[in-house]
């Protein structure tokens, strides 16, 4: 006689049914977890209001810092380009780019530091063109872009991602969208050590043109250079405000702005001299 078949009960196949069908759901959620997540780190996903990271960023950097240290600075020889950039790719590369701190950038600081001659530190804030355009004719003064950092960076950008390649090329966030982008953490920390750096008497150019007023107190310049001026090595600060060719003359050296950044001076015992449209 042939074996004798054994029935399975019918709820212990539906149960088994279930049991399957449950586990085959679960996969595929995690599987579209898993898919959503690498999607939401992919540079392709990230998009940010500013341009992306410069294309060729380590070339640029590189020739900037190589170009600086041999023709600009040979006193700096001693300067390591390689080491410079390593560092600042580290600052930024695969990192949130919301997310950036002042410790990320602690070793470049280091790294790139150099001494600014006494009488020679020039500030600015709303007169980038002017500015350059002087301190390129006249080597007598130095302002933030002339160092080695601020050459290597002006007009540059750079951004990380999570996922690979870890830089994003496409698109970087502005400070509207987030203050800790790597953009902005950068200049305020080369702005603060810029500032720390100034002794004897110091430079400020500033647009006496703009309508609300050639002060700001939210500027660079406002927020965290006159903050870190010393006292103690500044010996004087020197105000001058140029006016557009042609343009509106919104403010003179008696203006409600100048008076206000006179006063901030004056509390921090800083001697205040104001120039209209040095030459």
């Amino acid at each position: 006689m042939p074996p004798r078949r054994t029935k399975w009960p019918r709820a212990v196949l539906l149960a088994g049914i279930v049991v399957l069908l449950v586990s085959l759901v679960v996969a595929a959620v995690l599987a579209s977890l898993l898919t959503r997540g690498k999607q939401e780190n992919s540079p392709h996903m990230l998009k940010w209001k500013d341009r992306g990271t410069t294309r060729n960023l380590q070339e640029v950097m590189l020739g900037r810092c190589y170009s600086y240290v041999a023709a600009r600075q040979p006193a700096l020889g001693d300067k390591d380009c390689l080491k410079i950039w390593e560092s600042l790719k580290q600052a930024f590369i695969y990192k949130n780019p919301c997310n950036i701190t002042t410790e990320d950038y602690q070793p470049l600081m280091e790294l790139a530091s150099h001494p600014i001659p006494c009488n020679k530190s020039l500030f600015w804030s709303k007169t980038n063109d002017l500015v350059h355009r002087y301190t390129k004719s006249n080597h007598n003064f130095l302002t933030l872009e002339d160092t080695l950092l601020g050459y290597m960076a002006d007009r540059v950008s750079w951004c990380g991602d999570p996922s690979a390649p870890g830089i994003n090329y496409k698109s970087c966030p502005k400070r509207t969208e987030c203050e800790s982008n790597p953009i902005s953490v950068f200049w305020k920390m080369a702005s603060k050590m810029f500032a720390e750096a100034a002794c004897g008497v110091v430079q400020v150019m500033l647009n006496g043109s703009i309508e609300a007023g050639a002060f700001r107190s939210s500027s660079i310049f406002g927020s965290i250079e006159i903050s870190n001026l010393n006292p103690d090595k500044v010996s004087a600060v020197q105000i001058w405000l140029m006016h557009d060719i042609g343009g509106p003359q919104s403010e003179s050296c008696s203006g409600h702005s100048i008076k206000r950044l006179k006063d901030i001076l004056e509390e921090r015992n800083f001697k205040i001299t104001c120039e209209e449209n040095h030459r």
